[in-house]
């Protein structure tokens, strides 16, 4: 009864519909785990430009999309440019003391995106991506400061992260429709 049980678990796993996003089965007939794939989706993805972003905040993101969506350096001629503007940052106060000063700052990040050819102004891809971090107050300033700097850099990682999947998306949905450029 139990093998059945777990026969009919991987059966049913199996037919979930999940399908990598960076790559694309080279033949419908084969299975993801014993085919060959077409890795089009994250080569069309490294012809992408990141256009400079201003800000050490924006920095700390440009890099971060630079080593998700080029690896292996600027492309030559781009067939896409990535637009990224930055928001004025908010910050909340939490966790008052008695004395009515914070212990504790959460932080948002926000950023708009759009994506364009790099012959044509047409927008391909649009949106906003936000990162909520926090950090504590503490009494020494410099570590204040330093954790500070790490949520910094910490909401630029998700801010790209997040991008850099919608952009998959995208040329997931496009390459699976035939659509390409």
């Amino acid at each position: 009864m139990k093998k059945c049980w777990l026969l009919f678990l991987v059966l049913s796993i199996s037919a979930c519909g999940f399908e990598p996003l960076y790559v694309q089965k080279k033949q419908d007939s084969l299975w993801y785990f014993g085919g060959e794939f077409d890795s089009s989706i994250s080569s069309e993805m490294s012809k992408i430009k990141v256009q400079t972003i201003a800000g050490r905040f924006g920095q700390q993101l440009r890099n971060d999309l630079l080593d998700m969506l080029t690896p292996l350096g600027t492309p030559k001629k781009p067939t896409y440019r990535l637009f990224v503007d930055v928001t004025p940052i908010e910050i909340t106060q939490q966790a008052m003391r008695d004395d009515i000063t914070a212990t504790r700052e959460r932080v948002r990040y926000k950023v708009k995106y759009r994506l364009l050819g790099a012959e044509s102004s047409e927008v391909l891809v649009s949106g906003d991506s936000i990162a909520y971090v926090s950090y504590d107050i503490l009494a020494n300033p410099y570590s204040t400061t330093f954790a500070k700097k790490k949520t910094e850099s910490n909401a630029a990682s998700i801010i790209a992260n997040d991008i850099t999947l919608r952009l998959g998306a995208y040329f997931h949905a496009r390459f699976k429709k035939g659509n390409q450029q």
